[in-house]
C-alpha cells in the first residue's frame, strides 16, 4: 500500500527516551492530525521522519511506500519524498525564496537536465498568487526578517512547488492570525488528492476547522493513544487532555 508507515518507532535524544514503540500510517490520499500536549514527542516525531541527527532512533522503522528511510540522511529523505514543514522555519540570509526553490527543483532532476527557467517562475509566481504572497518576496532571503504568517506561507509554498509525496506539518498553525490561518489551510486544501498523504501536527482544534482531516490521532507520553475522526479533535477541544490523562490512568473521565 502507498502510505507513510512508522512502525513502533522509539527514539531518545541525550539519552532520554522522547518516542514510545510509536505506530502510526498515513495513507496517499488521506490527511491525518496528529494532537497532543506540549513535550509528548510532536516535534521530535517530525524531526526523526525528517533524519535529524541530534535524535538517536533504538527501535523500529519509517517506510515510505515500502522503502526504510531511517538512516539517511536529510536530502535523502527528501529526494525520496518526505517534506517536513518545520514549527520554526530557518533563516537564510543571502538566498532568495526563489534561487532556493529552484535549486530544490534542480537537485531532483537527473544529471546534466537543466530546469525551464521561463516555465518556473511562471509556475512560481501563479503558486505565490494562491497563497497571497506578493511576488517581490521571491527575490528576498529566504524568511530574514519575515513575520511568523509570511514564514507559514513560505513554507506552504515551497510544499506547493516540490510537489512531495508525504508532507508533514509540524505546528504550521502557531503564531497564525485568523486570516494567515486561513491562507496557509487553504494553500494545504489545494495539496490535498489521491497521490499525497499529509500529517498535520497541531496543539488546537481551530486548524482542524479550515483544514478538515480523515483522521485523528492522539499522542501521550511518546506514542499514539487514541485515533478517531474530525469529531475527536472537537472532543479534545471541549474536554482537555485531561481527559486523556484520566482515560490512561483509568480514571472516569
Amino acid at each position: 500500500m502507498s502510505q507513510l508507515e512508522i512502525r513502533n518507532l522509539s527514539a531518545s535524544i541525550e539519552g532520554q527516551e522522547i518516542l514510545k514503540n510509536l505506530s502510526l500510517a498515513v495513507p496517499k490520499g488521506e490527511v491525518h492530525a496528529l494532537m497532543g500536549p506540549n513535550g509528548t514527542g510532536k516535534s521530535t516525531l517530525a524531526k526523526v521522519l525528517a533524519g535529524h541527527e541530534d535524535y538517536e532512533v533504538t527501535g523500529g522503522s519509517v517506510l515510505l511506500d515500502g522503502e526504510e528511510i531511517l538512516g539517511k540522511e536529510p536530502d535523502e529523505i527528501a529526494h525520496a519524498g518526505l517534506f517536513l514543514a518545520f514549527q520554526y522555519p530557518l533563516e537564510i540570509p543571502g538566498v532568495s525564496i526563489a534561487n532556493f526553490i529552484r535549486a530544490a527543483l534542480q537537485s531532483r532532476l537527473a544529471e546534466g537536465e537543466k530546469l525551464d527557467a521561463p516555465a518556473y517562475y511562471k509556475r512560481l509566481h501563479e503558486k505565490m498568487d494562491l497563497l497571497q504572497i506578493d511576488r517581490k518576496f521571491s527575490s528576498r532571503a529566504l524568511n530574514e526578517g519575515f513575520s511568523g504568517g509570511e514564514k507559514k506561507r513560505c513554507e506552504i509554498l515551497q510544499m506547493s512547488m516540490l510537489e512531495p509525496s508525504y508532507c508533514v506539518m509540524d505546528e504550521t498553525d502557531s503564531g497564525l492570525d485568523i486570516d494567515a490561518l486561513k491562507v496557509v489551510a487553504n494553500g494545504v486544501n489545494l495539496m490535498r488528492g489521491p497521490d499525497r498523504g499529509i500529517l498535520v501536527i497541531t496543539h488546537y482544534q481551530r486548524l482542524l476547522d479550515y483544514i478538515v482531516p480523515d483522521k485523528v490521532h492522539v499522542m501521550y507520553d511518546g506514542r499514539i493513544v487514541r485515533t478517531g475522526d474530525s469529531e475527536l479533535a472537537k472532543e479534545l477541544e471541549s474536554r482537555g487532555y485531561d481527559w486523556v490523562r484520566e482515560e490512561l490512568a483509568g480514571s472516569p473521565a
